[in-house]
């Protein structure tokens, strides 16, 4: 089943079970989704891939967590509340976050394949870390054990 069918059902079930914010969180990704796949659409027709769909995923939940964050500092709890379940539903759709130890033996890997030796190769390093942990990993976490690996 694809993501899109997958939503298109989750849809249907909230509809009929009433959880509003589940609906709306539902209903936000789909639009995401539709607006991605409008915006590639060559000839009329078109279609996203499984990385494009993550790729989205993973924007939406950033818009999520910023928002959360900037209303928790501006004493809105109950606007806080709101995007947090809708970040939660958006979280069932994204892969399974790897863990910390896995994003470290990938980083590793990845100096030892690109040769990395300074700070100086940080920008090569975060090109080819986010490219194989997308979707799986924060950016944040990334750069944080990046840095922490290569010497300065």
């Amino acid at each position: 089943m694809s993501l899109k069918d997958k939503i298109d059902a989750d849809l249907k079930a909230s509809l009929k079970s009433g959880k509003k914010d589940r609906l709306n969180a539902i209903r936000s990704i789909r639009a995401a989704l539709l607006e991605k796949e409008v915006s590639i659409r060559v000839g009329g027709t078109g279609s996203l891939s499984e990385e494009q769909e993550t790729e989205v995923l993973v924007s939406i939940a950033k818009k999520r967590r910023d928002a959360i964050e900037q209303f928790t500092a501006g004493n809105r709890p109950d606007l806080a509340e709101t995007e947090q379940s809708e970040l939660k539903v958006i979280e069932e759709y994204l892969p399974e976050p790897v863990s910390d130890e896995e994003i470290v033996a990938t980083i590793r890997e990845i100096i030892a394949k690109t040769g990395a030796s300074s700070m100086k190769d940080m920008g090569r390093v975060m090109g080819e870390a986010m490219k194989a942990l997308k979707g799986k990993a924060d950016g944040g976490k990334v750069q944080q054990v990046v840095k922490s690996l290569l010497p300065a």
